[in-house]
């Protein structure tokens, strides 16, 4: 089944006086959401018991939990021991997942630096190559890791950059952050028909059982000439994407991803949003499946 819910904690989770993560879980199911996406930008500094604690909580309110690797993965760096660094970020992300109950975990790729594009983007899979085999050295290979979309040019990170990433494993999922993708393409997903383009270039790359479940980050972005600025709110009138013409091309396609709003400070509102507007264009059938 399709999911909507916010990455992180809203403005609101706070001003209803909440602060633990644990009680995210309720909030989430009280507005009708079903997922939630946990953040370890800065690093993973959680215990084991708090993680279990987090899964308890998320499993009981019927909340499905995500979690995102910290911000500084660069499977691209030259130097081996900085890549070495990554794989940690990575796979101690995945085994704080799993103490959680989850199954997905999102990453950034790689940053190109100061090297030819071609020569960071090589590096970067042959990279994931060894993160893969980390990943079944591990027992982790039954979580789907999700290298991310991403919104500035000097980052390692194009729809066709990901989809070539996942092609190296079954364990690789994409996550497409659509609006990283409108603002690294100047405002490139207006309609239907560039969501439907996008989407069957992946389902035709990586297949639809791959496909059928991936992983979605969605919000507005202000963008400039070198891509992602800032991420905004629905609220926004200048910037997009706008997410009616994803979800008709969701339903047209038969897809049922797992979205996480990233919305700033609106995210919890946002995600109820998407998932009005997904009802609405399957004709009050959110969860529905389509052949």
């Amino acid at each position: 089944m399709i999911k909507f819910g916010p990455s992180g904690n809203s403005e609101s989770f706070y001003a209803a006086g909440y602060s633990h993560t644990e009680e995210s879980a309720a909030f989430v199911r009280a507005q009708g959401l079903d997922c939630f996406e946990y953040s370890f930008g800065r690093g993973v500094r959680m215990t084991e018991d708090k993680a279990i604690s987090i899964g308890d909580a998320f499993r009981e309110n019927g909340v499905e939990i995500s979690v995102h690797a910290p911000y500084f993965v660069n499977f691209a760096n030259p130097d081996d021991e900085m890549a070495a660094k990554s794989y940690g970020y990575v796979l101690d992300s995945g085994k704080m997942a799993a103490l959680m109950g989850g199954k997905r975990v999102v990453f950034h790729p790689a940053a190109q630096g100061k090297e030819e594009r071609g020569t960071a983007v090589s590096r970067t899979e042959d990279r994931l190559k060894v993160l893969r085999d980390y990943i079944y050295l591990n027992d982790l290979e039954h979580l789907m890791f999700c290298p991310e979309t991403m919104g500035k040019t000097a980052q390692i990170g194009t729809v066709e950059e990901i989809a070539r990433f996942c092609a190296v494993d079954p364990v690789f999922t994409p996550c497409v952050d659509f609006g990283h993708v409108n603002a690294r393409g100047q405002g490139s997903l207006k309609t239907k028909e560039d969501y439907l383009a996008l989407l069957s270039d992946l389902i035709e790359a990586l297949g639809m059982e791959r496909m059928k479940h991936f992983h979605v980050h969605f919000s507005k972005i202000q963008y400039g000439a070198k891509g992602e600025i800032r991420h905004l709110t629905f609220a926004d009138e200048v910037f997009g994407p706008e997410f009616g013409p994803l979800a008709e091309a969701l339903a047209e396609l038969g897809l049922e991803p797992y979205i996480v709003c990233e919305s700033a400070g609106t995210q919890t509102e946002d995600a109820l949003e998407m998932k009005r507007i997904y009802e609405r264009v399957c004709g009050g059938g959110a969860g529905r499946t389509f052949s």
